[in-house]
């Protein structure tokens, strides 16, 4: 399972630009790799990530397996109200989470 590291303003002005940023904790396995006994070890990647602000999408990342373990993810949104930003990824072997901050605009 994947443990994330996230980066948000708690507070913006309205029509400001704020950055989010997240660092997901994930091995990121491309399928390609031998273990230590020989074997190829199981792919296990992110394949999407996205961000929702009070519902609406604002972001989507599709990943492929050349992205990086724990991989770091930033961008950039435009503060209209205040609200619930969340971040959700899912990948191989069903897993999916989300995480959540909350933005005040004033």
């Amino acid at each position: 399972m994947a443990n994330v590291l996230i980066n948000a303003p708690k507070t913006a002005r309205r029509g400001e630009t704020i950055e989010l940023k997240a660092l997901i904790l994930h091995p990121m396995e491309t399928g390609f790799r031998p273990g230590a006994n020989g074997t190829i070890i199981p792919r296990n990647i992110i394949q999407d990530f996205t961000a929702s602000w009070n519902g609406v999408e604002i972001f989507r990342m599709r990943m492929s397996p050349a992205i990086a373990a724990n991989p770091y993810v930033s961008f950039c949104a435009v503060a209209s109200e205040s609200g619930v930003v969340r971040l959700r990824w899912s990948g191989d072997n069903g897993f999916a989470v989300e995480e959540s901050v909350t933005v005040t605009v004033t």
